[in-house]
């Protein structure tokens, strides 16, 4: 029967239509759970510590970095964590988190299920999961296009900033109880650890977001003071019924745009001065690559299962569905996640990296912060190019001259044409 699961998985790129089935095999904690090693592909070098790690309480913010809750404290809002009294497994209480409109109760029902799986060794369970998670009549949520810029937001930069992440983490928190929810009738075919993984997942989530509401009290704003998207939840609809792409599209591809952007994000924020925020985006920023190393984990673990190459199914999946990669990517924390550059960035692949492959990333990474700098502190009065206008051939990049005229035409201060002369210098021509 598993075996010709596995084999219709693989032809249809799916899971299999199996007939739901309530698995009720318990444990205490995660660190019983057996994950084989994966064939010829490399894993964060923390994941095993990450996995066995114990509960984390700190999901308040102190004077030098994360704390348990001070006496006093409430530790849940109403309602209160009775809503679960009746849950008996991981998959019911992940249904219940994903119902619950309330930020904050969500983030903290959020720990206290995962708290109550781990402690009292429930099952994974099966449950249905909702359509779409519950959502709080703030923020108004409308398309990236229509969020507005920082100047008419209402909001000081760094609280902007901030409320833009914490959007962000609340959405993580449903993206990973919806992927233990809905894949819940597949425990046999996947596995208990997929599912041990993605409820830690929605516990560290939680944890941020507990910290992101935290510090926007203290900045004296509130979580829904300006609209926000739901770009998230729509890459999460599509893959609804396919694990193998919930796993390229959400970790692989979301998830890993926070190692792109959560360095920029500190140093922002450092740079307008708010360096409790900036302290708070780096830890956050810091554990994000546990949560894209499960996702490399489980994809290339169900790749395998397919008896298909993860690279070309990532690759396919991402055509199929019609997910857009954009960098400027960080090419090391990608590789530290497990994530194989050929995977994002096609031109590795040919004949590996040359000298105009690194120009180019350092010309497109700077044309990218440059466009943020602006987005951030103009309203679109000034040029900002799209990163095909700047392609440049091999050819020009020798000759140097279309180089120079470009990197003059966009940045014009002549700090950064200093800096391109040097790229120049040290990088084509060096030989």
């Amino acid at each position: 029967m598993l075996s010709t699961a596995i084999h219709r998985f693989s032809t249809h790129l799916m899971l299999p239509l199996l007939p739901p089935r309530r698995h009720r095999l318990s444990f205490s904690s995660a660190t019983s759970i057996d994950y084989p090693p994966l064939q010829n592909h490399p894993q964060w070098s923390g994941l095993h510590h990450w996995r066995c790690s114990p509960l984390n309480h700190d999901r308040y913010w102190g004077p030098n970095g994360p704390i348990q809750k001070p006496s006093g404290k409430i530790e849940f809002s109403s309602p209160s964590p009775p809503l679960l009294s009746s849950c008996s497994s991981l998959a019911e209480m992940g249904a219940v988190v994903l119902s619950t409109a309330d930020p904050l109760t969500k983030a903290e029902l959020s720990h206290w299920a995962y708290t109550k799986w781990r402690q009292n060794g429930l099952p994974v369970g099966v449950s249905e999961a909702p359509p779409s998670p519950a959502r709080p009549p703030k923020p108004q949520l409308v398309s990236p296009k229509e969020i507005p810029p920082p100047k008419s937001s209402g909001l000081p930069l760094n609280a902007y900033m901030l409320h833009n992440l914490a959007h962000v983490e609340l959405n993580a928190i449903d993206l990973a109880w919806d992927t233990v929810v809905r894949f819940s009738p597949y425990v046999e075919l996947l596995g208990e650890g997929f599912f041990a993984d993605f409820a830690h997942v929605a516990d560290d989530e939680s944890r941020h977001f507990s910290w992101c509401l935290q510090r926007l009290e203290e900045l004296g704003v509130s979580y829904g003071d300006m609209p926000a998207h739901s770009f998230l939840w729509r890459e999460c609809d599509k893959s609804s019924d396919n694990v193998a792409a919930r796993l390229a599209v959400i970790p692989l591809v979301q998830e890993a745009r926070g190692l792109d952007a959560g360095p920029r994000l500190v140093n922002k924020l450092t740079g307008f001065g708010d360096h409790r925020t900036s302290n708070i985006v780096s830890k956050i920023a810091d554990e994000e690559i546990a949560h894209v190393a499960v996702g490399v984990y489980w994809f290339v673990s169900v790749c395998q299962k397919m008896g298909r190459a993860p690279g070309s199914t990532f690759t396919d999946i991402l055509e199929e569905y019609g997910v857009e990669l954009k960098g400027p990517f960080n090419y090391s924390a990608r590789e530290e996640a497990g994530i194989p550059r050929e995977w994002y960035d096609p031109s590795s692949t040919k004949g590996g990296k040359n000298k105009f492959s690194e120009v180019y990333d350092r010309l497109a990474c700077i044309i990218s912060m440059e466009k943020e700098n602006s987005s951030l502190n103009t309203r679109g009065t000034a040029r900002n190019p799209s990163r095909l206008e700047w392609r440049i051939s091999v050819e020009e990049i020798n000759s140097g001259s279309r180089l120079k005229e470009k990197t003059k035409e966009v940045f014009p201060e002549e700090d950064k044409i200093r800096t391109w002369n040097y790229i120049y210098k040290e990088v084509v021509r060096k030989p």
